[in-house]
C-alpha cells in the first residue's frame, strides 16, 4: 500500500509531497553495524546471539581479520536451544564465561539480538542485567554487559548503530547543573581520522569542550545534561537522539557534514550556538573548505547533468542527494529513504531542489518499475539489487560502501564525490572496450 503525505514548511523540498510505501524490502539487518561499531569502541565486544546465517553475514561483511582477532562473534542457536533441551540463559552464561576467559581485556560486552533470538523470545535484556551485576561485583577486571537488537525484521541496517548507542545512553554520567558550562557532544560513529579532523577544526574555532559519542574507550563516556548541545553526525540516530534529549541535551539543527557545503553548515551550527566570532570561524574553516571545493570540482565534469536514482537503504540518501545536486550538478530522479525523520532532516529538505521526488519506505517491485522507466545514469542501491540492475544495463553504486567509508568532513569531500564518479568511469571503460576485452575485464 502506498500513499502520499505532505511535508510542511518553508523552502526547497520542505513542503514537497512524500510517497510513503509499504511492501517487500531489500535491506541488510542491523547486525551489519557491528562492522564499524567494533572498530570505534576499542575495548568493547559484540556477541551476537543468532544463527549460522548471522555468523556468515558478519564474516562476509567484515572480511577476514588476519593480524588481529575481531571483537565480535556469534553464539549460535542450535537445535538443543530451539527444542528447549538446553536452558538458553545458562548457555549464554557459559558462552560469556568462555569469551571473557579468552579475552580478559574486554570492558564492555554487548549481547546483540538477532531475528532468530527474537523469534524464540530470548530475553537478552534479562541476561545482560544478570551478567553485568555478577561481573561488576566479581574480583578482577570489571565488565559491563548491555544488550540491543540488531534484528532485521523491522529495521534497516544502519539502525543497528542507533540501537547500540541508545543502549549506551543510560551509562553516560550526569552533567551536574552547578557546573553547567555548555559543552558540545558529537553523536554518531565517525572514523578516527575524521574525528581527529573535527577536533582540530573545533580547536581552531576556540570551541569547547567537545566530546564524541560513542567514545573510543568504554570508560570515557561523556557526561550529558541540560547544558549539553549535540550535533548529530548521522541521520539515522532517532532513538539515540530521543534518549539524549530525555537527559536534557539540546539538538542543534544542521545539515549533515557531507561535502564542503554540508560540513561548513554543520560546523556553523555549532559556532552559532557557542557564539564563535565570525572572523575566527572563517579563519578556522577557510583552508579546509577551499581544499574540499577544489577536490569536489575535479569530479564535477563527469557527474554534472547525470541523472541519479536512490533506492531506500541507509537513511543517508537525503544528505547525499543534497551534496550531489548542489555541489556536483547531478539531477535527482527519485530519492528514496527507509525512514524520513522530518525534524532531523529539516535542513536537508530545505536545500534539495524544488520538485525532487521523495519516497519513504520500500515497495521494491514498484520502485524497480519507476527506476527502469526513468533509466537513470546511476542507481544507488543495496547489494541484492545491484547485480540484476547491472545485467539490465543500468550503472549502480553500492549503498553500503557509503556507510563503510569515511565520507564526513572537508577532507573526505573529494573522496565522496569520487565514489559516485567511479561506477560511471567503469561503465565508460567497458563501453569503449571491444567485446573480448570487456569480457576479460
Amino acid at each position: 500500500m502506498s500513499r502520499v503525505i505532505p511535508l510542511h514548511p518553508e523552502s526547497g523540498c520542505s513542503d514537497a509531497p512524500v510517497l510513503r510505501e509499504r511492501g517487500q524490502r531489500e535491506v541488510f539487518c542491523g547486525l551489519t553495524g557491528i562492522v564499524w561499531l567494533h572498530r570505534k569502541i576499542q575495548d568493547a565486544f559484540f556477541l551476537v546471539v543468532g544463527s549460522r546465517t548471522c555468523a556468515h553475514l558478519l564474516q562476509s561483511a567484515a572480511g577476514v581479520m588476519i593480524f588481529a582477532e575481531p571483537r565480535f562473534a556469534t553464539a549460535i542457536i542450535d537445535e538443543r536451544d530451539l527444542a528447549g533441551i538446553a536452558d538458553a540463559q545458562d548457555e549464554i552464561d557459559r558462552v560469556v564465561g568462555q569469551l571473557l576467559s579468552r579475552r580478559p581485556e574486554i570492558k564492555l560486552l554487548f549481547l546483540v539480538g538477532s531475528c532468530p533470538s527474537e523469534v524464540i523470545k530470548l530475553d537478552l535484556a534479562k541476561a545482560a542485567q544478570r551478567l553485568s551485576q555478577r561481573l561488576l561485583l566479581a574480583p578482577g577486571p570489571k565488565v559491563r554487559v548491555l544488550s540491543y537488537s540488531g534484528s532485521g525484521i523491522e529495521t534497516t541496517f544502519t539502525q543497528g548503530e542507533d540501537a547500540c548507542l541508545a543502549a549506551l545512553v543510560p551509562e553516560m554520567p550526569v552533567a551536574l547543573l552547578q557546573n553547567a558550562t555548555p559543552s558540545l557532544l558529537i553523536v554518531g560513529v565517525l572514523a578516527d581520522v575524521v574525528e581527529d579532523q573535527f577536533i582540530r577544526l573545533f580547536a581552531a574555532m576556540g570551541l569547547g569542550p567537545v566530546q564524541f559519542f560513542p567514545p573510543r574507550r568504554a570508560g570515557a563516556m561523556p557526561a550529558v545534561g541540560p547544558a549539553t548541545r549535540m550535533l548529530l553526525a548521522q541521520p539515522f540516530l532517532a532513538d539515540t537522539a530521543r534518549a539524549l534529549e530525555a537527559r536534557g541535551a539540546q539538538r542543534l539543527e544542521a545539515p549533515f557534514p557531507l561535502g564542503a557545503e554540508g560540513t561548513e553548515r554543520w560546523l556553523q551550527a555549532a559556532a552559532d550556538a557557542f557564539q564563535v566570532d565570525p572572523l575566527r570561524f572563517e579563519q578556522a574553516v577557510a583552508p579546509a573548505r577551499q581544499r574540499a571545493r577544489h577536490a569536489v570540482a575535479v569530479q564535477r565534469p563527469r557527474l554534472a547533468g547525470k541523472r541519479i536514482f536512490f533506492f531506500p537503504d541507509s537513511q543517508l540518501e537525503l544528505p547525499l542527494a543534497r551534496f550531489l545536486s548542489r555541489e556536483l550538478g547531478m539531477v535527482l530522479t527519485e530519492v528514496g529513504t527507509p525512514y524520513l525523520h522530518r525534524a532531523h532532516l529539516a535542513s536537508e529538505l530545505a536545500l534539495l531542489p524544488v520538485g525532487t521526488f521523495l519516497s519513504e519506505g520500500q515497495h521494491v517491485d514498484q520502485q524497480l518499475d519507476r527506476c527502469r522507466a526513468q533509466a537513470p545514469d546511476l542507481v544507488v542501491c543495496g547489494l541484492g539489487l545491484a547485480n540484476p540492475l547491472e545485467a539490465e544495463g543500468l550503472t549502480t553504486k553500492w549503498a553500503i560502501e557509503l556507510v563503510f567509508s569515511p565520507i564526513q568532513g572537508f577532507e573526505q569531500a573529494g573522496d565522496l564525490a569520487e565514489l559516485f564518479a567511479r561506477p560511471l568511469l567503469r561503465r565508460e571503460k567497458l563501453a569503449g572496450a571491444g567485446p573480448a576485452t570487456a569480457l576479460a575485464a
